[in-house]
């Protein structure tokens, strides 16, 4: 197996495997500002802000046209008018293919959430660095409060139940 087969083998099985999410409910998120696109259009994303407005779901993927990642974009976009019902915010936040998220962000979030550009230091303050690529984040889904208190973390390369973790995390936030 050459270098290059190896690693993406790797790669395929680190971001198949659940794990555990790296900032716990109940701690305070990082705030930040960065680069990020709505419906094919620039402008920059400021948590704090998002949060005056009510919780944020915040998920990190590695990404952009990845099929994983794409497929969780699609899942997000159609779930997307139902978080707004519930006064949330969702962001998707990559380290991998940051040039393309302009694109991304219309084809794939289908102009309904916006896709933010991700800096190493955005990563690591959440520390959500793939382990074999430490430029491009895990598939870490998270549920914040408007308080800036995370509500919900889930870490699993698998994008499958992101979506409906993260509503079930914003629904019950709701509740009380």
């Amino acid at each position: 197996m050459n270098r290059l087969t190896a690693g993406l083998a790797a790669i395929a099985v680190l971001a198949a495997s659940p794990a555990l999410a790296a900032l716990k409910p109940g701690a305070k998120a990082p705030d930040f500002t960065a680069p990020a696109a709505l419906a094919g259009k620039d402008f920059s994303f400021t948590l704090s802000k998002a949060l005056k407005k009510g919780p944020v779901v915040l998920y990190f993927f590695p990404a952009a046209y990845t099929s994983g990642c794409t497929a969780e974009a699609h899942e997000f976009a159609e779930a997307t008018p139902d978080f707004e019902k519930l006064g949330a915010t969702v962001i998707g936040v990559t380290g991998g293919n940051v040039d393309r998220i302009k694109d991304f962000s219309k084809e794939h979030c289908r102009d309904k959430f916006a896709v933010a550009a991700a800096s190493p230091a955005l990563i690591k303050s959440y520390d959500v660095a793939l382990p074999v690529k430490d430029t491009w984040s895990n598939r870490t889904s998270y549920v914040i409060a408007p308080d800036g208190n995370i509500l919900m973390a889930y870490t699993d390369g698998n994008f499958a139940g992101h979506v409906s973790k993260t509503m079930d995390a914003v629904k019950a936030f709701k509740a009380k």
